[in-house]
C-alpha cells in the first residue's frame, strides 16, 4: 500500500513539473510572438559602435558647402555632444561604411527649431549627397528624403523627394532631447521617433554606406550617436 502511495506521489510531482514547464514554454512563446507582431527584434549577441569618439573628428569627414569655411567653425564637440551652427550647409560623416544595423541618434534644438537630418547609405559626397535622409526638420522628423539617385518602393511621386511620415509628429518640446531609432535590414529601413514607428522604406537601391549628421540652417546638438550590429 505504501509503495503504491509513493508511486502515486511521484506521479503527482511529475505531473506538476510537466505542467509548470509547459506553462513557462507557453509564456515565452507568447512574449516572442507579441514582440514579433510589434516588429520588435531583440539583438542578443551584438557589437556596439560609437560613430564619433566624443573628443574630436579625427575618425570623421566633414563636408561643407563653403570650401573656405573651417570645419571647427561649423562643427564642435563638448562633453561628448556634437554641436553644429547650421551654417554653412554640410555634414559630418563616418569614414567607415555600414550595413544591417540599428542606429540611435539623440538631438535637440539649441535655439529656435529648424532643419537638419541624419543621412544613411551615403554613396558619394556632395552638399546633397547620394543617400537617404531621415528628416529632422521641425515637425517633420520621421519623413524620408530620397536625394537624386536614391530610390525606395514608397517613392511614388517623383516630383517630390520627401516621403511623409505615417503618424502625427512625435517630437518633444523644443529644447528637449529626442531620439531617432533607425533600423536597417537588407534593403529595408524603419525609423522610430521617440519610440513611435514613423516610416518604413523597402526596396532601397543601396543597402550600405556612410552615416552623417547634417548642418542645415539651424543650431542643433547631437549626442549618444551609436549603432548595434549582430555579431557574425
Amino acid at each position: 500500500m505504501k509503495k503504491n502511495m509513493n508511486i502515486s506521489n511521484k506521479q503527482s510531482i511529475l505531473r506538476i513539473v510537466i505542467v509548470s514547464v509547459l506553462i513557462i514554454v507557453v509564456v515565452v512563446i507568447s512574449i516572442l510572438t507579441e514582440n514579433n507582431k510589434k516588429g520588435e527584434e531583440v539583438i542578443v549577441n551584438y557589437d556596439t559602435t560609437y560613430l564619433f569618439n566624443g573628443e574630436d573628428f579625427t575618425n570623421s569627414t566633414i563636408v561643407l558647402k563653403d570650401s573656405t569655411a573651417t570645419p571647427d567653425s561649423t562643427f564642435s564637440l563638448t562633453d561628448g555632444k556634437i554641436f553644429t551652427t547650421g551654417d554653412p550647409f554640410g555634414y559630418v560623416r563616418t569614414k567607415a561604411r555600414y550595413a544591417d544595423y540599428q542606429l540611435f541618434v539623440e538631438w535637440r534644438w539649441v535655439e529656435e527649431p529648424g532643419n537638419s537630418g541624419v543621412f544613411i547609405h551615403i554613396q558619394e559626397d556632395g552638399i546633397w549627397p547620394l543617400c537617404l535622409e531621415c528628416q529632422l526638420l521641425n515637425q517633420k522628423a520621421g519623413d524620408f528624403v530620397c536625394f537624386p539617385g536614391f530610390e525606395i518602393n514608397e517613392h511614388v511621386d517623383k516630383n517630390n523627394l520627401a516621403i511623409a511620415k505615417m503618424e502625427e509628429s512625435s517630437e518633444r518640446e523644443p529644447g528637449e532631447w529626442n531620439q531617432y531609432d533607425i533600423r536597417v535590414k537588407g534593403d529595408s529601413v524603419s525609423i522610430y521617433v521617440n519610440d513611435v514607428l514613423q516610416n518604413i522604406a523597402t526596396g532601397t537601391n543601396y543597402t550600405e554606406g556612410y552615416i552623417a549628421l547634417q548642418s542645415e540652417g539651424a543650431p542643433v546638438e547631437f549626442r549618444n550617436v551609436f549603432l548595434v550590429q549582430e555579431k557574425n
